[in-house]
C-alpha cells in the first residue's frame, strides 16, 4: 500500500505551529518527531536548509519551516521539534526534518471539511496548500508536503548532501 492509498482512507493530519498559525501535515507522510537536538550547518546550502542531523546512522537534512514559509527567525523554545517527513520528489522518496515551533495533535478531519485554499491575501504560496479546516476558534492550513518542497530546493538539498558524503 502506497502514501495515495493511505491518503485515500485515513483522515488523520498532524498539526504544528509556526508562529501563531496551524499547519497540518496528513499523517501518511510524518515518519517521526524529535525533540530538537545538534544540527551541523552544511557551508554553501540554502537559508532555509538548517543543516544536518545523525538519524539512526543516516544524515537527515534538516529544512526550517519558519524560513521557508518566509516568517521571521525565532529562538528555539522548549517546544521546538523535527518533523520527520516522507516526500515525494519525482517518484523518489526524500527523508528530510521540518523545524517547527511545536507539535500540537494529530487531528481527524472528514474531507467534506476541509474548505479550498484560498486564492487572494494569503502570505503563504497556495500551491501548497490542500485546504482549511477548522478545529475550535482556529483555522488550520492543511499543508501537501510534497509540494511544500519544490523538486529543485529538494534536489539542492540533495546535492548538498551528496557532497558531504564524498
Amino acid at each position: 500500500m502506497n502514501s495515495d492509498d493511505i491518503k485515500s482512507i485515513s483522515n488523520s493530519y498532524l498539526s504544528f505551529k509556526l508562529e501563531d498559525e496551524l499547519f497540518a501535515a496528513h499523517v501518511s507522510k510524518v515518519l517521526n518527531i524529535l525533540e530538537m537536538t545538534k544540527i551541523t550547518k552544511v557551508p554553501k546550502s540554502p537559508d532555509y536548509m538548517l543543516g544536518v542531523m545523525n538519524l539512526r546512522g543516516t544524515v537527515l537534512p534538516v529544512i526550517d519551516t519558519r524560513l521557508k514559509f518566509g516568517l521571521k527567525i525565532s529562538d528555539f523554545s522548549v517546544n521546538t521539534c523535527i518533523i520527520v517527513l516522507d516526500i515525494d520528489l519525482e517518484g523518489e522518496s526524500v527523508i528530510v526534518g521540518a523545524l517547527v515551533d511545536a507539535v500540537q495533535e494529530v487531528l481527524e478531519v472528514e474531507p467534506a471539511n476541509i474548505l479550498p485554499p484560498p486564492n487572494i491575501g494569503s502570505k503563504y504560496k497556495s500551491e501548497f496548500i490542500e485546504g482549511i479546516t477548522k478545529s475550535g476558534d482556529d483555522f488550520i492550513m492543511i499543508l501537501d508536503m510534497d509540494k511544500v518542497f519544490s523538486s529543485e530546493e529538494l534536489s539542492i538539498v540533495k546535492d548538498s548532501l551528496d557532497k558531504l558524503k564524498n
